[in-house]
């Protein structure tokens, strides 16, 4: 009760100071394991996604040390994460990487709903970068529908490098659903995840209207 009620206050305040536009929330299946594969500009995308998705929780990954602060303010932002459906993770090392990988796995496998970011981390220059391969790695074995998303407006919410949100309206897309269960097994495994990846890539853009990188992003910042 607690955690829900603090998940209602948070999707208040952010309806009252950022007035977002959400659409295609009905391209959510309301049961089941999904994966929602989205654009990534801002540290935020990882509170508005969920409090977007109003018809059940959804589970995204978070730096351990939001769980481990002290006093009023890490007890707080352990709260809040925890509420949001924040999934705790180290990231100091390629093998955190699989690990972070096999925990989305766990919560698919277990029906929920997983929120990802193929580009790895944050845009800076609000540009969509190429894809990396662990979202059609999960896609594949866990067989959950892919729903690609695109956020925009969350940059001007909290720009990389501000240590608090600011009001600013902001806009959640939901594609529809993208089936890869099937139709991969003659590729080789590498070729299917790139073919996969890239195919979730284009369904974002088509969402967002990005400008496409063209190349990985190598920022090395904070979610």
């Amino acid at each position: 009760m607690f955690y829900g009620a603090l998940r209602q206050t948070a999707a208040v305040l952010a309806r009252t100071l950022c007035r977002p536009t959400v659409e295609g929330r009905e391209n959510i299946p309301a049961t089941g394991a999904v994966l929602l594969a989205s654009n990534h500009l801002s540290f935020v995308d990882s509170v508005v996604i969920p409090l977007s998705v109003t018809s059940r929780r959804v589970r995204f990954l978070a730096k351990s040390d939001y769980f481990e602060g002290s006093g009023l303010k890490g007890r707080s932002a352990k709260a809040l994460f925890g509420a949001l459906g924040a999934v705790p993770v180290r990231r100091t090392s390629a093998r955190d990487a699989m690990a972070s990988l096999d925990l989305m796995l766990e919560r698919l496998q277990e029906g929920e709903a997983c929120v990802v970011y193929p580009e790895g981390t944050r845009s800076r220059d609000g540009r969509l970068y190429r894809g990396r391969t662990g979202v059609a790695h999960l896609a594949l074995e866990s067989k959950a529908p892919v729903v690609p998303v695109a956020v925009s407006g969350t940059e001007k919410v909290q720009p990389i490098g501000a240590s608090m949100p600011r009001p600013h309206h902001f806009t959640v897309r939901f594609g529809e659903p993208l089936d890869f269960s099937t139709g991969y097994d003659h590729l080789a495994p590498g070729k299917a995840r790139r073919e996969i990846t890239d195919h979730i890539m284009d369904a974002i853009h088509g969402l967002s209207g990005q400008e496409r990188a063209g190349k990985y992003n190598t920022f090395t910042g904070e979610g």
